[in-house]
Formats: C-alpha cells, sequence, structure tokens
C-alpha cells in the first residue's frame, strides 16, 4: 500500500474535472476499471437502486448519461485534491454545492471504487 503521490493526485483531478466538464462520458469513463463501484446518495432517486450503488462500466453509464441529459449545464470547480493510501478525495463544487468524491484506485492507477458525499444530502 503507498500513498498517493501529490503530482499523481493533481493530474487525476485535472483530468476527471476536464472530462466532466467536457461532459465527455467516454473520457470520464477511461478513469475507472471495467466493473467499478459507485456509491452516491442521488442513485435511489434518480436509477431507483435503493442500495445507492452501482457496479460496472454499463450500468454506470446509463446512469451518468441521464445525469448528464438532466444538468445539460453541469460543471465542476475543483477546490480541494486529497492524497491518500491508494486513493484520492477530490472536493468541489457541483450543481448540488460542495462535494467529496473518494476514489480508491488499483495498481494499474485506476479508479475501481467511487463514492460521492455531498455537503446538503439529496
Amino acid at each position: 500500500m503507498s500513498v498517493i503521490s501529490t503530482d499523481a493526485a493533481q493530474r487525476f483531478a485535472k483530468s476527471w474535472v476536464a472530462a466532466w466538464n467536457a461532459h465527455d462520458l467516454d473520457a470520464i469513463l477511461s478513469h475507472y476499471t471495467e466493473n467499478f463501484t459507485f456509491s452516491s446518495p442521488l442513485i435511489p432517486r434518480i436509477a431507483g437502486v435503493p442500495s445507492g450503488a452501482l457496479v460496472g462500466k454499463p450500468a454506470i453509464r446509463a446512469y451518468w448519461t441521464l445525469g448528464l441529459s438532466l444538468l445539460p449545464n453541469l460543471h465542476f470547480e475543483l477546490l480541494h485534491v486529497l492524497c491518500g493510501i491508494e486513493g484520492v478525495t477530490l472536493v468541489y463544487r457541483g450543481h448540488r454545492g460542495i462535494v467529496a468524491e473518494v476514489f480508491h484506485f488499483n495498481r494499474e492507477g485506476q479508479v475501481e471504487k467511487a463514492l460521492a458525499c455531498y455537503a446538503e444530502p439529496p
């Protein structure tokens, strides 16, 4: 186990935010493994999945496609990049206010698990 370097965390953050701000779903998904897990308190309401977790690119692509269609002006403003053990937390301002998103990386440097937390829960 190793701490993600500041440089690696900043590169990931800039690439991830740029992909979201471009609404480029393929670029967004390029950061993730094929079977990654994404958890968000928005998933039960938007995707109808009570657990709040989706697994795999096909399910998450469908969810994010819907989200992007509902929010055509979606824009993220990166506020903080925090380094952790095999993970990074991004704090940004989005359509629901302040968000902290935690990313856990595999050995190849791709996200295998992500968890979104909102200052104002849905």
